[in-house]
């Protein structure tokens, strides 16, 4: 009996290389926030052209630290976006601010700038925006409303490792800070993976300063500063601060995941230009929209369904031919963990990609015959004959 053919939704792209250099740095007997955390950082500063990178837990670590060092606090707003993973709003949450969210553009399923400006009260303390599933959110319309009230941007990049924007005339990686920071991800399922982990970008060298001494407890010197000098140093803390460390372990992995990087953004751009070629005679699908000015990772591949197909029979279906599909992100404000204060404005958009959005398979080392199987079947959920 053959085995039934299957498709995962997502695979990182690690083989002997990634478990050797973990491997290597276990022997090595330095395991925490150590030397390859800081070989991570400058390489990934560099990958970028920010001028500072700090390594952190996890993304959600990175934006509560970005949030506070750019002075968010009890009682203040944040701009947002509701269509987005919980951890954008949990990260502002955590501070005791408020999301306040703006609805999406329908073909990039990110923050729209024309609604920015309106959202703004005295409260306001800076703007979260998003680059969803790795597709580059308009930030020259952002800043540019930020620009005329003196607000911070933040950007939550943590799908976007890889990414690219045209702003100025010339083009620039995500991470390259247009704002105050960029905050990333290395969690499994982005496109740059060490298990977890995370790490904030910026151009300022005081900001950089408060993030990273937040991350280890607000402690005085670092422990790799400490264990390499000859003089005995005496620890202080002066503020409360937080364990947000990456590991050297981590680190290990996700720096030669950082070397992939090209070849899996070119990998997975040929993949999503190949769903819209397989997939463009259904009636009444809509496809994610890149402008010009930018270039996706496409870390998440989503489309909209007709709005006459039910998303989860869809899903259940490919399901049962052996294909993992899943709901790209949430609505935030749908979420009981955030459902307690009452809009500022209406989030129509938001909902309905919400509602119609389906996440398809896509990893570097799918194969053609993978993603046929996928667009076999989807064709015959949606009642398309072959």
């Amino acid at each position: 009996m053959s085995e039934k053919r299957s498709v995962q939704f997502s695979k990182p792209l690690v083989d002997h290389e990634e478990a050797q250099a973990a491997y290597d740095t276990v022997m090595s007997g330095w395991v925490t926030q150590g030397p390859r955390v800081a070989d991570f950082e400058r390489e990934f500063s560099a990958a970028t052209g920010a001028a500072h990178a700090c390594a952190v837990s996890n993304c959600t670590t990175a934006l509560h630290l970005a949030l506070r060092a750019a002075g968010v606090d009890e009682g203040d707003e944040v701009i947002t976006v509701s269509y987005t993973f919980l951890a954008t709003s949990n990260a502002i949450r955590y501070l005791g601010a408020w999301p306040v969210y703006v609805d999406i553009e329908r073909g990039t399923r990110n923050m729209d700038p024309a609604l920015v400006e309106a959202a703004i009260t005295p409260r306001t303390k800076a703007i979260l925006c998003v680059h969803q599933f790795g597709m580059p959110c308009d930030l020259a319309g952002i800043l540019a409303v930020a620009g005329r009230h003196g607000l911070p941007v933040i950007e939550d990049a943590a799908c976007a490792a890889g990414s690219e924007i045209n702003i100025g005339s010339q083009w620039e990686p995500i991470g390259r800070p247009q704002g105050a920071a960029a905050c990333f991800s290395f969690h499994p399922r982005k496109v740059l993976t060490a298990g977890d982990g995370g790490i904030i970008t910026t151009n300022d060298a005081e900001f950089d300063a408060k993030v990273r001494r937040w991350r280890q407890h607000a402690m005085s010197v670092s422990d790799l500063a400490r264990n390499n000098s000859s003089q005995v140093i005496i620890e202080t803390f002066d503020e409360v601060g937080y364990n947000y460390r990456m590991t050297d372990i981590q680190a290990a992995v996700v720096r030669r995941q950082l070397v992939r990087l090209p070849g899996i953004v070119e990998a997975r751009r040929a993949w999503a230009r190949r769903y819209v070629e397989q997939l463009a005679d259904i009636p009444g699908l809509e496809f994610p929209v890149e402008p010009e000015w930018a270039r996706s990772n496409w870390q998440t591949y989503g489309v909209l369904l007709p709005p006459d197909i039910d998303r989860t029979a869809v899903m259940q279906s490919m399901q049962d031919d052996g294909i993992q599909t899943r709901r790209p992100t949430f609505c935030c404000h749908l979420e009981k963990a955030h459902s307690g204060r009452k809009l500022s404005f209406p989030l129509p958009v938001s909902e309905e990609v919400y509602n119609r959005n389906l996440g398809l398979p896509l990893f570097p080392q799918m194969s053609a015959e993978d993603q046929d199987f996928v667009v076999a079947a989807l064709r015959r959920a949606c009642g398309i004959a072959d």
